[in-house]
């Protein structure tokens, strides 16, 4: 499967962003197969869990910066094959290049389980977001 995100761009502290992650290369509904993880990396730093989604959709898991502020979700309809993140007041910490990632080797891992890279097998290019202060 591939994955593309993209929304990026130069937001406001305390304004809002969405990125979107849409998978191809495999037939049918593909997130709701997958587990689907958001991940970022500042400059200069390593790159770090944000927000997942279980393969069922049904846990979330953020980490503590994005509690509160992100949201992870699933497209419907003509958008199944999308995943959201909502990001809402925003700051300059949040300036990163953010990628999604995808995996289908654990159907009944929790979105807890689902803090590491290790646990996604498919990555996407990144989108980058800047939030000037």
């Amino acid at each position: 499967v591939q994955l593309q995100a993209s929304g990026g761009g130069l937001a406001q502290a305390g304004g809002s962003l969405t990125l979107s992650c849409v998978a191809s290369g495999s037939s049918g509904s593909i997130f709701n197969r997958y587990a689907t993880g958001w991940f970022r990396q500042a400059p200069g730093k390593e790159r770090e869990f944000v927000a997942a989604i279980s393969w069922s959709g049904g846990t979330e898991h953020y980490s503590d910066s994005a509690k509160g502020r992100f949201a992870i979700s699933r497209g419907d309809g003509d958008a199944e094959n999308t995943v959201y993140l909502q990001m809402n007041s925003l700051n300059p910490e949040d300036t990163a290049i953010y990628q999604c990632a995808a995996d289908n080797s654990r159907p009944s891992a929790s979105a807890q389980e689902l803090d590491v890279e290790g646990a996604f097998a498919y990555w996407g290019k990144g989108t980058l977001v800047t939030v000037s202060s």
